[in-house]
């Protein structure tokens, strides 16, 4: 995050919106996501959705993971000045605060880690009641 003290004018930030040269506004922080492109999980086109607005809103409701939000930092040039966002109407909101300690990250993590136990737990024991099953009933 070598460039967080540059703030970028609104107007700077939108004119880097193409696969090429490729910017985003989330939490108040510009991101120049240009080299990251072809590795974003979601393809190149969400990056470009986000571009010319703060994307804020669209970041947090994918729920990224931890290792997601660290990577981010890899991509910080700097801040956007808040005054300079289009004022109302449209995709254009204020930055927003990022939550802190993740909370509902690690609630979903846990969730996965229970259904990685539970799923296979589960098909184990119906094959084996099916087995048993059939072994008891063609006797």
């Amino acid at each position: 995050m070598a460039g967080s003290k540059i703030y970028y004018h609104f107007d700077e930030v939108a004119k880097h919106n193409d696969a090429e040269d490729c910017w985003v506004i989330v939490s108040g922080k510009v991101y120049d996501v240009s080299s990251y492109m072809a590795e974003h999980p979601g393809g190149r086109d969400v990056l470009l959705s986000a571009t010319g607005k703060d994307a804020t809103v669209e970041f947090e409701n994918v729920g990224h993971s931890s290792s997601g939000r660290e990577l981010m930092g890899k991509y910080c040039i700097g801040k956007i000045d808040s005054s300079t966002l289009p004022k109302g109407g449209g995709d254009f909101v204020k930055p927003q605060q990022a939550p802190k300690g993740g909370g509902a990250d690690k609630a979903s993590e846990f969730v996965m880690t229970i259904l990685q136990f539970i799923v296979p737990m589960t098909i184990l024991g119906f094959a084996f009641v099916v087995r048993h099953f059939f072994y008891f009933f063609t006797k």
